[in-house]
């Protein structure tokens, strides 16, 4: 999506993309560790008749750079994709939730202090969001330039939240397990015996 949306913008070589993708700071939304994603990305899109080589430009002592624009059925593909992903919520599969259904492999001790380790994570990324909002901001962008950023905010804020909640009962021993106590559990919803 990105991607498409940078050569719908103006056509353009891959490695202009990758130097938007982190100057606008998108690359909290896209993987661009390696640059090579962004060629990856570029290939599957050609190959699919999205976008396609406009010129390929060769500047002295420089390498060469291709120079990709979008294509029609490119630009139709790049609205229905936007739309869809907007009107319709999409099951994603993190990491996170798989390890909080299988938890109780830790003990509740274990279990507390990575989720402490986690909050403080979070909290730094949200003082570094709500940092890089207001240097946006301050910059003239418009708020709509900045949606993805203030959602990343909303959901930081929100499992923060919920992390303290979680934290409080295991610190507490409001919530803990045994191993005694997942046996039990076991065996009663292997013999269906839910009460």
């Amino acid at each position: 999506m990105v991607i498409l949306s940078f050569v719908l913008e103006a056509p353009s070589h891959a490695y202009r993309m990758h130097e938007l993708i982190k100057q606008r700071g998108k690359d909290h939304v896209v993987n661009v560790a390696q640059r090579n994603s962004v060629y990856q990305t570029i290939a599957r899109l050609q190959a699919t008749g999205l976008i396609r080589v406009r010129e390929t430009l060769q500047d002295e002592g420089r390498p060469e750079r291709v120079v990709y624009e979008i294509t029609p059925l490119g630009r139709k593909t790049f609205y229905a994709w936007l739309e869809d992903m907007l009107g319709e919520p999409r099951r994603e599969f993190n990491e996170f939730p798989a390890a909080l259904a299988t938890v109780m492999a830790l003990s509740p001790e274990i279990a507390l202090a990575q989720l402490r380790r986690r909050h403080e994570t979070l909290k730094r990324q949200l003082a570094a969001a709500a940092s890089d909002l207001r240097e946006w901001s301050g910059k003239g962008l418009p708020r709509f330039c900045m949606l993805d950023d203030e959602y990343k905010t909303v959901l930081l804020k929100a499992e923060m939240k919920w992390l303290d909640s979680v934290i409080t009962e295991l610190a507490s021993g409001a919530m803990h397990w045994s191993e005694q106590q997942l046996r039990q559990l076991a065996a009663r919803f292997e013999t269906g015996n839910h009460g």
